[in-house]
């Protein structure tokens, strides 16, 4: 799995646990649904850590929280 698969990954597994759906993520966060939902987009590969950090400050979890799991311990390796 990539960074940014896992990143989607971990922020569905958040909305399960918190039964959010990801309209209400966006707009907890205050980010528009499209930028949400286009993160979610496995042919997109870009996504910043600061629209990371606006979803974690939606959540009230800090950075390292949203890092801390598993989903992120086997990524491959970005440098080719």
């Amino acid at each position: 799995m990539n960074v940014k698969d896992a990143v989607a990954t971990r922020f569905q597994q958040i909305c399960r646990e918190r039964k959010l759906t990801l309209n209400e993520l966006a707009y907890l966060s205050g980010v528009t649904p499209s930028t949400l939902y286009s993160m979610m987009d496995e042919r997109r590969r870009d996504i910043s850590i600061r629209t990371i950090k606006k979803f974690c400050d939606g959540l009230d979890m800090p950075l390292a929280e949203f890092f801390n799991d598993t989903v992120f311990d086997d990524l491959e390796q970005e440098i080719q």
